[in-house]
């Protein structure tokens, strides 16, 4: 318990001040130099926006490399697993965390928007984490995008179907997610 409060309150301290930044989600499976998380990534830092992944390698790397070299701060919320998860080098602020609880809970507050690209269980987790957040009035609404819709419309068709069409969850909930296959230029206005 005291190393879980311990990761957060040491994550608070070093990403306070981070303000405005967004988080990609994607895949540490699918590999780095994927040119849409790259182009994605490379837009923000100079409009003033952080970056903030999940730090291992595959797309979050390719999220973290594309950020480092702009204006703001890479950020990675790196996790030590006991497999597939390794730091990537291209950040500029890196907590470090050996629980998931404090790091799903420090992608968070931080962040103002979410561009989620297509990955596995951890993003799922972190996705419908934000989605209740905000479904319950807990967090304030953002941005949640959702790149690729052949890879999202499986999903999405199960919620209006199974979630919407039994009421268990409103129909205007799905207004919270936004589908693109692509980032439109004026991404900013959202």
């Amino acid at each position: 318990m005291f190393t879980i409060m311990t990761e957060f309150i040491e994550s608070t301290e070093r990403l306070s001040e981070l303000h405005p930044a967004l988080s990609i989600f994607g895949s540490a499976r699918i590999k780095a130099d994927n040119p849409l998380c790259m182009d994605i990534a490379r837009r923000f830092p100079d409009e003033g926006f952080a970056v903030i992944s999940g730090g291992s390698p595959g797309l979050m790397e390719a999220a973290n490399k594309s950020t480092f070299e702009g204006k703001s701060p890479s950020v990675d919320m790196n996790i030590e697993l006991p497999h597939e998860q390794s730091e990537n080098k291209w950040q500029d602020i890196s907590p470090s965390f050996h629980h998931f609880l404090p790091r799903k809970v420090a992608f968070v507050p931080y962040a103002d928007a979410y561009i989620v690209l297509p990955s596995g269980f951890g993003t799922f987790d972190e996705l419908t984490e934000v989605l209740t957040l905000i479904q319950t009035g807990k967090y304030r609404h953002i941005p949640i995008v959702l790149i690729g819709s052949n890879f999202w419309n499986g999903l999405l068709g199960w919620f209006r179907t199974q979630l919407v069409g039994d009421g268990i969850i409103a129909a205007k909930n799905m207004n919270l997610i936004q589908v693109l296959d692509i980032l439109p230029r004026f991404s900013m206005q959202w």
